[in-house]
């Protein structure tokens, strides 16, 4: 599991699949995201503005990120 550091209160779904790098634009978050292939927490999240929060976790392609602030 890898770490996404953020240095605000949150961080959404779609900014923080760009910022670990799995996907290379907001057109491409908003298809895997609205196409079921993301997972928050353990459960499938199809809203690109979900806010992730520090403890959170997502997961896409087998890949798991833990949102840390600060």
């Amino acid at each position: 599991m890898k770490d996404i550091r953020i240095h605000t209160e949150y961080i959404t779904l779609g900014q923080a699949l760009k910022l670990s790098g799995e996907v290379s634009s907001g057109i491409d978050a908003k298809i895997v995201i609205q196409e079921g292939d993301v997972l928050v927490n353990g459960e499938v999240d199809t809203r690109r503005g979900k806010k992730l929060r520090d403890g959170d976790v997502f997961e896409y392609n087998h890949h798991q990120y833990m949102i840390r602030d600060h």
